[in-house]
């Protein structure tokens, strides 16, 4: 096993933390890059401030902005994971809204 991590080119612990800094949200839900993260978070050692610091990094920029503009900072990973969930949620329905508001108008303008 020794011999394993000396010449593997690199020890499991920094494979590990490199698999956690590749994740993103990107245009997909915050419930599945939170069940993603969790994943392999779990396995990266991080725990506390370093953790939501990766976790903030890697999420979606509309939900980021959102963030900012909440009134209540969250402190653990967990009320993070919760939070941007629910954020996420909202925005995602207010854009199908928009979208059926969208057609709607679209919809009298041609009749």
């Amino acid at each position: 096993m020794k011999l394993k991590k000396k010449f593997s080119g690199g020890d499991e612990e920094s494979v590990k933390v490199a698999k956690l800094k590749k994740i993103e949200q990107g245009g997909g839900t915050m419930k599945k890059f939170v069940q993603e993260f969790r994943r392999v978070a779990r396995e990266s050692g991080y725990k506390g401030r370093a953790l939501v610091k990766e976790f903030k990094r890697e999420m979606n920029r509309v939900i980021k902005r959102k963030l900012i503009k909440a009134e209540k900072s969250s402190t653990s990973i967990e009320q993070w994971y919760k939070h941007t969930t629910n954020i996420n949620r909202h925005w995602r329905e207010s854009q199908r809204e928009k979208e059926r508001l969208r057609e709607r108008k679209k919809n009298r303008n041609q009749r």
